[in-house]
């Protein structure tokens, strides 16, 4: 069990952090949200977000800051970079229902079908700011109309009144930026991507250089060429001149004035005047161009907030209350193991080495700690955690493979067997600050890493289909999907 001692600290950090300062200043590239207006910013924008929810006091939270905030400057104008401190009072109601339980969790949230009813999804990538990058662009809307030779006339005979867009390029992928301006102009001005290599289009507009981005005016034969860098301001403001782009999201509203301490009355505007000033006011073109969203970026300070408490402060862990304790599975049998996790397909696996004594306080100890950390995690979103019994045929080939020590101890390790790598767990006992640490790392791909030796991998079997008499529809098995994949690069125009 936890000690009560270490309850009792993480209960009082935890309140003396209530009213902590956030990481992000005002001068931050990151988007700093509360739960007031998330709606608005977040939910109800036109545009790709990635929402960091954070307290002040977590080191984790204050390693990501530097990378948080390089990717933010990189996605400026292309997406959402925010940031919501969970450790304030107000916001604490809200991290609680978006389902945060530790600290950084980072949401990707896409646009839906319907305003105000977004996509959310839990990002489970590496944290450097690349890959952070590269994620968002993948999850970037495409409203781009591929054109080729063949469908040219027809795309342009559609909607032949309104204004339309092409950009000739020699690249297949259409790039985020590209998708985002497509966003900017939803329904206002239709654009197209046409590929060097589709000789009679580029013939049409006499187009010799790529990429080249052509305006055609509704109504009109004659085409604009833009002549700029290729930079999403430039190009807003390039296609602006036909017409305005959408807004980003509804404007905050109005504060109601107070009435005069002399009994006077102001008068109220009725809603068609309310509505019209509204529609006065000017459009958000961009992420970038909100002045409640982005600001300009800056070189953030190397000081640090004499507010924030030292990074080797234990971070406070969450435990359930008095519910059945939750375990992790126990593996007796080689092929359990190997189809969990030690075959060619295998993903990340935290595994407990047990020694034949199972009742010692380091074994309790490891696997409470390692069950209440798998439990504070939405069901899927963590990779699995098993223990392996002493008796398990391949606990001794593990032990001795991976140097992990004696068999009369408790071990724990990472195993990914597809990428071929190994992490052994290095701290001192196994509290669940400790054990929580070296999972956080494990999930943030910080931290060396180590061969797994190939004898310890299994060739997954290939699945034999056997036919049989149909009796009843059975149910599809769903597979898991890969917590860590290879994020997608896209080509920039």
């Amino acid at each position: 069990m936890v000690p009560t001692t270490a309850l009792t600290a993480a209960a009082a950090l935890f309140v003396l952090g209530a009213h902590a300062d956030g990481l992000y200043t005002k001068k931050s590239p990151v988007l700093q949200v509360t739960g007031l207006d998330y709606d608005r910013l977040i939910a109800n924008s036109n545009y790709t977000s990635i929402v960091e929810f954070y307290a002040p006091w977590c080191g984790h939270c204050k390693s990501l800051k530097p990378a948080f905030e390089a990717a933010a400057k990189s996605l400026a104008g292309l997406a959402k970079v925010a940031a919501v401190n969970c450790d304030d009072e107000m916001n604490k109601p809200f991290c609680g229902k978006m389902g945060v339980q530790g600290f950084p969790t980072l949401k990707i949230v896409r646009p839906g079908k319907k305003p105000g009813k977004p996509t959310v999804e839990d990002y489970q990538g590496q944290r450097g700011a690349k890959a952070i990058v590269d994620a968002v662009k993948d999850k970037i809307p495409n409203n781009v109309k591929r054109v080729t030779d063949k469908n040219l006339n027809e795309w342009l005979q559609e909607k032949n009144e309104t204004a339309k867009a092409i950009l000739f390029s020699d690249k297949g992928a259409i790039s985020a930026t590209l998708r985002t301006l497509a966003i900017d102009f939803a329904g206002l001005i239709p654009i197209a991507q046409i590929r060097k290599s589709e000789a009679e289009a580029v013939s049409t507009f006499g187009v010799e250089n790529f990429p080249t981005l052509v305006l055609l005016p509704g109504g009109s034969a004659d085409s604009i060429v833009f002549n700029g860098k290729m930079e999403k301001e430039a190009l807003v403001k390039f296609l602006s001149q036909v017409s305005p782009p959408n807004p980003d999201c509804p404007p905050p509203k109005a504060k109601k004035s107070k009435a005069k301490k002399d009994g006077k009355k102001e008068s109220k505007p009725s809603s068609k005047s309310s509505k019209a000033s509204a529609s006065q006011k000017p459009a958000e073109a961009s992420p970038a161009a909100a002045s409640e969203t982005i600001e300009e970026p800056v070189k953030p300070s190397a000081s640090p907030d004499a507010n924030i408490k030292d990074e080797d402060t234990p971070e406070p862990i969450v435990i359930p209350v008095e519910e059945a304790k939750p375990t992790i599975p126990v593996l007796a049998q080689a092929s359990e193991l190997q189809a969990s996790c030690l075959n060619s397909k295998g993903k990340i696996c935290i595994l407990a080495i047990l020694p034949k004594d199972e009742q010692t306080e380091a074994v309790t100890s490891a696997l409470e700690s390692l069950a209440l950390i798998h439990n504070k995690h939405r069901p899927g979103s963590l990779f699995p955690f098993v223990a392996v019994t002493a008796t398990n045929p391949l606990a001794t080939s593990i032990l001795a493979e991976l140097s992990l020590g004696s068999a009369d101890e408790v071990h724990l390790v990472a195993t990914n067997a597809k990428r071929g790598w190994y992490k052994k767990y290095s701290g001192e006992g196994f509290g669940i600050v400790a054990v929580e640490k070296w999972v956080d790392d494990i999930r943030m791909g910080e931290g060396k890493k180590e061969k797994l030796p190939d004898s310890l991998v299994a060739e997954e079997e290939e699945k034999v289909e056997v036919k049989e008499e149909p009796v009843a529809e059975d149910p599809v098995q769903i597979e898991i999907e890969e917590i860590l994949d290879d994020t997608p690069e896209h080509s920039e125009l």
